[in-house]
């Protein structure tokens, strides 16, 4: 294991858990790769003193952090009108959260995008002034007009895009259905932004469409929820907003080195969310490619990587694959290793050692699987596919007790009436609150840490 430290940057580590042990013929390989990152999320590299007004950071300090709010305007944010009063206010507070320095801007979403504060394509410099500024300008936010949701990310993009920083963020929240471009056209603009800012995405109300808004929140790496009452928007905002505030590095990227003959069949993040980051591979020389793993403070995620090696006999061992943590070079230098860690295969005639599940291996394959059979059984329960459904979601039940997450099965407990979680034997309620199966389908990825030992 190798560790990186540098004044602005957080130490990482990496961790490897696998069973090395393959029987005569095995060739697939799986390990649980752990990644934490230390003493980062204090500042979140954002300039508390003597911020220059131009760049919004110290003189000789780090560049620091640019986040941009998108709001949905919309027509339906007036019903009832609650909504948009919950929605500028929730705004307020994630302004007042920003940390002086901070560059900022408000994007008011309809069928198009229009900023709000400041305007003329620029960022503000979070201070006393500028955030009361904001919160003027916020009043003045009504509803009216469509959803265009990649209109809105493009023209945060172009935003960010103008800020000397190293963190990017954007925060979305919608209440409606993507209704006024066509879905190629966000598929476009969700491409585009890939890479260059991460995105929480908010629904709020049950009017949403759940597959539109975890799918901006993948792309972006960000993270997806329901807010079902409006009245939590304000929380909410402020949680995010204050997460955004504890990044320190951004662009980190998940680096495999494979030897000749070596085949990667997926690589995932599977905590604190599930998130399949097989396609987005970029090529990083002879035998190795880049996975992006986003904005990183405080804390340690858990990611899934499965290969297939070529056959070798008994008593022969081989490096699979070599695992690092890359930091670019914004002048487009050699890029930083912040730590490594490696997989390693090993063939052996002792079945006890080749047949044992490595635990963390075990834990993240249900947990993968658990988010799976969520979304089929809720699929198969809108399409009445009953039947479909009770073994889907029973199964699911099943796996969230056996696993510990008491969460999802809370939210399954929401859907079905449990008979026995052991054997994942239910029965479908017959009515269900639209909010419940949403909060189920939206949250379905979030998994439950394995303890290490």
């Amino acid at each position: 294991m190798a560790r990186f430290s540098k004044s602005n940057v957080p130490q990482f580590s990496v961790d490897v858990y696998q069973n090395e042990y393959l029987p005569e013929g095995g060739r697939e390989v799986n390990a649980i790769v752990t990644v934490t990152s230390t003493g980062g999320g204090t500042t979140g590299g954002v300039p508390l003193t003597g911020a220059s007004p131009s760049t919004g950071r110290a003189p000789g300090q780090a560049p620091g952090s640019a986040v941009v709010i998108m709001v949905d305007c919309s027509g339906s944010m007036e019903y009832p009108p609650t909504k948009m009063r919950n929605a500028r206010d929730a705004t307020a507070a994630a302004v007042d959260t920003l940390r002086d320095g901070t560059r900022f801007a408000v994007v008011a979403g309809t069928h198009v995008a229009a900023e709000v504060y400041p305007g003329n394509g620029r960022l503000a410099v979070a201070d006393a002034r500028t955030k009361a500024e904001a919160k003027t300008a916020l009043r003045r936010l009504n509803a009216g007009g469509g959803t265009a949701i990649g209109t809105w990310l493009r023209l945060a993009d172009r935003l960010l895009g103008s800020a000397d920083v190293d963190i990017r963020h954007g925060i979305l929240l919608t209440d409606g259905r993507n209704e006024h471009e066509a879905p190629e056209d966000l598929r476009a603009a969700l491409d585009s932004c890939a890479g260059r800012f991460t995105c929480d995405a908010r629904g709020v109300g049950t009017d949403w469409e759940v597959k539109e808004v975890t799918g901006i929140a993948s792309a972006l790496l960000g993270t997806a929820d329901i807010v079902a009452d409006p009245a939590g928007l304000a929380a909410d905002f402020t949680r995010m907003v204050a997460d955004a505030m504890g990044k320190a590095v951004a662009d980190v990227a998940l680096r495999l080195w494979t030897p000749v003959g070596v085949e990667i069949q997926f690589v995932k993040q599977v905590a604190p969310t599930v998130v399949d980051l097989t396609g987005r591979r970029s090529d990083a020389g002879p035998q190795a490619g880049d996975y992006p793993t986003g904005s990183w403070g405080d804390e340690s995620r858990d990611y899934h990587v499965c290969v297939r090696v070529p056959q070798a006999g008994i008593g022969h061992e081989m490096l699979a694959v070599r695992v690092s943590l890359i930091l670019p070079d914004p002048a487009g230098g050699t890029p930083t290793t912040l730590s490594h860690g490696l997989v390693r295969a090993v063939w052996t005639n002792d079945m006890a050692a080749s047949t044992s599940i490595n635990p963390q291996v075990a834990h993240y394959t249900g947990q993968a699987e658990l988010a799976h059979v969520i979304q089929q059984g809720l699929d198969a329960r809108k399409v009445g596919d009953f039947d479909g459904a009770t073994a889907k979601l029973g199964r699911a039940v099943q796996l969230a007790s056996a696993s510990g997450n008491a969460d999802t099965a809370k939210l399954l407990s929401k859907v079905v009436d449990v008979v026995d979680a052991a054997t994942g034997t239910v029965r479908l309620k017959g009515k269900v609150a639209e909010a419940d199966e949403m909060m189920l389908e939206t949250r379905s990825t979030t998994t439950v840490r394995v303890k290490k030992s």
